[in-house]
């Protein structure tokens, strides 16, 4: 069976419909979305709405967690007061602008979902706010995916994909008590696991501001890093049209995150 992974559509239309565009060429047998349909773009309903019209399988993302049960849901950090600020902003416009529909939708959204073998997050099993970023410690890595009892979790959050395999890792547990006579130790290694993250539809941050997804073949296993370019520039002046704070805009052209520049539209995009 092909799957069709993606996360982190954040409002971005444009974006969600170019990715939908080319899954429907690679033909999967099914999709799955790990979350985070708001926050920081422009249209979060239609975002929703697509969503759900598609009946794509979908756990809460953070910034879905943060417009159902308010700003200080989000644990996410951000690199500067200045981007927190910024982030605040865009918390308050995005509840503003989201329908009931869209919030009651957001509200039912699960913490994860399985298939098989594979787990489906949006930052860990732990939490919708963890980064799970590649360079992690490989126990952390191990624990986080044994812990769903799957094989292979899928996880997105942190807009850069990457694939890490844990390849027969192995753990030892050793446990002291004072009810005890010497420790007690356990060892096992594990077949193997792998982390897959499949970035960001619709706000890279791998340095392109191309939208990516993943696709997964569960016979042969293989990974594919899918990269869809579309008319970013679109989003960008609907980013700035509707009152968010520009660096959005400027962000998204790039495809970064750390974006510290003044908050002026006239270097965001050209139209």
């Amino acid at each position: 069976m092909k799957l069709a992974v993606m996360s982190c559509i954040h409002g971005n239309q444009p974006a969600l419909d170019a990715v939908l565009t080319d899954i429907d060429r690679q033909q999967p047998d099914k999709i799955f979305c790990v979350g985070d349909l708001v926050g920081y773009g422009p249209y979060p309903n239609e975002v929703v709405e697509r969503i759900r019209s598609l009946d794509i399988p979908t756990c809460a993302g953070c910034w879905d967690e943060d417009i159902v049960e308010g700003l200080n849901a989000c644990e996410c950090s951000y690199p500067s007061l200045l981007a927190e600020k910024r982030g605040q902003l865009a918390h308050q416009w995005t509840n503003r602008e989201v329908t009931s529909e869209t919030r009651e939708f957001l509200a039912d959204l699960p913490q994860s979902l399985r298939e098989g073998n594979l787990c489906f997050v949006h930052g860990s099993p732990h939490s919708a706010h963890e980064y799970l970023l590649p360079e992690i410690d490989a126990f952390l890595a191990l624990e986080r995916v044994l812990a769903t009892g799957a094989d292979i979790l899928f996880c997105g959050h942190t807009h850069v994909p990457y694939v890490r395999t844990l390849d027969r890792a192995q753990l030892q547990i050793s446990v002291t008590s004072p009810s005890m006579e010497g420790e007690q130790s356990l060892n096992f290694t594990t077949h193997l696991k792998r982390i897959v993250n499949v970035g960001s539809v619709g706000e890279p941050r791998h340095g392109r501001p191309n939208a990516t997804y993943v696709l997964y073949d569960t016979d042969t296993e293989r990974v594919t890093l899918r990269e869809v370019p579309y008319d970013h520039q679109k989003t960008c002046a609907a980013i700035i049209e509707k009152g968010l704070p520009p660096i959005f805009a400027w962000r998204l052209a790039r495809g970064l995150e750390f974006a510290e520049r003044a908050d002026d539209p006239t270097h965001v995009c050209e139209r």
